[in-house]
Parts: structure tokens; sequence; C-alpha cells
């Protein structure tokens, strides 16, 4: 109920704030879970380590699952914010584009949960986490083409996303890389989704409105016209 409400009464200028702030906070969380507090619990392949490193950093553990959560919170957020942002100008691409978005969530989710009890080890999470890595590259490469798409979001920002979308297969492939580039990489994967994040908060106005908010709102008058007719 809450996500149908969502998606038909949240007009497109709202749903694009919380598209970039989502981005943003959600990009901030996954960065930090994963490079500063996860960081501290790689042993691959050995279990008992593990158990043993969350008996000794339990609250550090506790601080990192509860991340996730968040994350995926946020994720399910943005992935009806972006249907909502960009139905005008394809149902079917808004949807692909928020499924793929729910996925990627979903999949850190089940990698971590099974990480908090101890089902797998870091190593084993590491695997989970580049088909998470998987479903997100495909987000971006749909998210970049439907902006591209768009004709109200400038074209620049889908063609970067989607190149962006390419940089993932660095996480797939080791082209043994200098550290500069892979910096280079990084930077070209985050400035992509910001630039979007950013322009959606500052240009969200001028977007096209919610088609799913006029149509309900004229159901809703031709119902109460009828009612005061047959009164």
């Amino acid at each position: 109920m809450y996500m149908k409400n969502f998606i038909t009464y949240t007009s497109t200028s709202k749903a694009a704030t919380v598209v970039g702030t989502a981005f943003i906070t959600s990009l901030f969380i996954v960065t930090l879970v994963d490079d500063f507090l996860l960081a501290n619990f790689v042993v691959p392949g050995d279990t008992e380590a593990l158990a043993k490193d969350i008996m000794i950093k339990g609250k550090l553990f506790l601080f990192s699952v509860l991340g996730y959560l968040v994350v995926l919170v946020l994720d399910s957020i943005i992935g009806l914010a972006l249907y909502v942002v960009l139905k005008p100008a394809n149902k079917n691409l808004a949807s692909l584009t928020s499924i793929l978005r729910l996925l990627y969530a979903l999949t850190l989710i089940i990698g971590v949960s099974a990480l908090a009890f101890q089902i797998i080890d870091a190593y084993s999470y590491a695997s989970i986490k580049l088909v998470g890595y998987l479903l997100f590259a495909l987000h971006i490469l749909v998210l970049g083409y439907s902006v591209l798409k768009s004709g109200y979001i400038p074209k620049s920002l889908g063609v970067l996303l989607m190149l962006a979308s390419f940089t993932y297969i660095v996480f797939f492939v080791d082209f043994h890389l200098a550290k500069s580039l892979m910096v280079i990489i990084m930077l070209t994967m985050a400035i992509a989704e910001l630039s979007l994040s950013i322009w959606l908060i500052v240009k969200r106005k001028g977007l096209p409105a919610n088609n799913l908010r006029k149509e309900v709102a004229t159901k809703q008058s031709q119902s109460s016209f009828k009612r005061s007719n047959n009164g």
C-alpha cells in the first residue's frame, strides 16, 4: 500500500529530491561500511577466525550490519523514486531501472546477513558482493539509457552513466592497472552518480508532472461529480 501511494501521489520534483539525497547518503554509507568497517573482518576461508573477530569487535560488526540495513531502505526508496522520475519518459525502462536497484540492495543484504550469522566467511561474502556489483552495473547502464532517452534530463548525464557502468568490469577482471588509473576509474563511478544526484536536486522543479497523480485526481473528481449528481 505504501509503495502504491508513493508512486501515485509523490510529485516528480519531490521524487527527484529523494533520489538525489538518498543516492549521496547511500554512496557514503556503502563506502564507510565496505572500506572502513567490514575491512576489519576480512578472513578469507576461515569462519572460525571470523567468529573470533566478531566476538572481539562485536559493536563494530553490528554497525556494519546496521549500515547495510540502512542502505537497503535507501535503495528501496531510490528504486521507487526513480520510477516516478523516469516514468513520464518510458514506463518499462523506469520499471527495469527500479527493479535492478532493488535486486542489488537485496543481494547485499543476503550477503551481509549470511556473514553476520557466520554461514559464510568474508571471502564468500566478497563473491556475493560481486553479484551485487553486476546488478548495480546493469542498473547504472539502464539508468543511463533511460536518462539519455528521457528528453528532460541532459543527455550528457546519460552518456556519463552508461560509460561509468562499464568501469565496473574492473571488479571482475584483473587488468593489473596502475593505482592512479584505478583512482580515475573509481572517480568516474562516483562522479557519474553524484552528477545525476546534484542535477535532480537543483533542477527538480523543471521535471514533467507525475501522470499517475493527475489520473487519480481526475478519477476522484469524476467520482465526486457523479455522486453529487446522483444525490
